[in-house]
């Protein structure tokens, strides 16, 4: 019988006369004769996006994760999102190749005259530019360019607002890293603690500038309305050990004829977690 691809030789292709039309499909079958499920990588989740950085005018790329690709799996009780098959905190920070002005991306294009005046002399004169990266972003990488943000942030003062949140996405990575970390590591147990004392530092930092910013700036605060920002000032507040300043802010929520049921449920139980802190002490 004739194959389905015969006379393809008159294309000069006659080496693939025999190829078979589902041969890629068949070769998925695993030994149980199932078909075996492709395993997506992180990688495939990414793709690169095309910025303009409002203090040099460069265009640049910068990895993204698919909308809609990752699946919210549950959540911190201070807010930190954990995602299936990749931690897409790691790529919230944008960093400008050129001039290493670097922001989170809800913040990256606002910039005034007088921020890129201060990023150029500061930042961009002794800029030395960003290290390779490979196909996805390592914890280090990402803790790195949220370091970036958070120092751009400080140079063209920022909202307290906008440097607590930088802090904050920089306090998870750490949690992140921590979290992953092969316990074959060198040195593995110092490692943990000091990623668990940076976190601590980067909560409390990110802790003073929410409460700094709550009776000064306008909500929705980082995308956060008001109730939202006072349950986590409180959550920040009991994991940096603030118990007394942390019921004060719970109270509020619990109290609050705004609340929804949701975040008086999660209200509820960080006042039993203080409660039981207090009873340690």
């Amino acid at each position: 019988m004739m194959g389905v691809f015969s006379g393809l030789d008159q294309f000069g292709l006659g080496k693939l006369e025999k190829v078979h039309v589902f041969e890629e499909e068949n070769s998925k079958v695993g030994k149980d004769g199932k078909k075996a499920e492709h395993q997506v990588t992180e990688e495939e989740l990414l793709f690169d996006k095309t910025f303009r950085c409002p203090v040099c005018d460069t265009e640049f790329h910068s990895k993204m994760v698919r909308t809609g690709k990752v699946k919210l799996i549950s959540a911190d009780t201070d807010l930190r999102p954990k995602y299936q098959l990749v931690d897409s905190l790691k790529y919230d920070a944008l960093v400008c190749p050129k001039c290493g002005y670097a922001a989170l991306s809800r913040f990256f294009k606002f910039m005034m005259p007088a921020q890129a005046k201060l990023i150029r002399e500061n930042i961009s004169k002794n800029f030395s530019g960003l290290k390779p990266t490979g196909n996805i972003y390592t914890y280090d990488d990402a803790i790195a360019r949220h370091q970036l943000a958070l120092v751009n942030t400080v140079v063209k003062k920022a909202k307290a607002s906008e440097k607590a949140y930088t802090c904050l996405k920089m306090a998870w990575l750490c949690r992140g890293k921590a979290e992953t970390l092969p316990k074959e590591t060198p040195d593995y147990d110092k490692v943990i603690t000091d990623l668990n004392k940076e976190e601590l530092e980067l909560l409390a930092n990110a802790h003073d500038g929410f409460v700094g910013a709550f009776s000064k700036e306008s909500f929705p605060m980082c995308g956060m309305d008001e109730i939202t920002v006072t349950y986590l000032i409180a959550e920040l507040a009991r994991r940096i050990g603030k118990y007394d300043e942390s019921s004060r802010w719970i109270s509020r929520v619990l109290t609050s004829r705004e609340a929804s049921e949701r975040i008086k449920n999660k209200a509820r139980e960080i006042k039993e977690m203080l409660n039981k802190q207090k009873e340690k002490k």
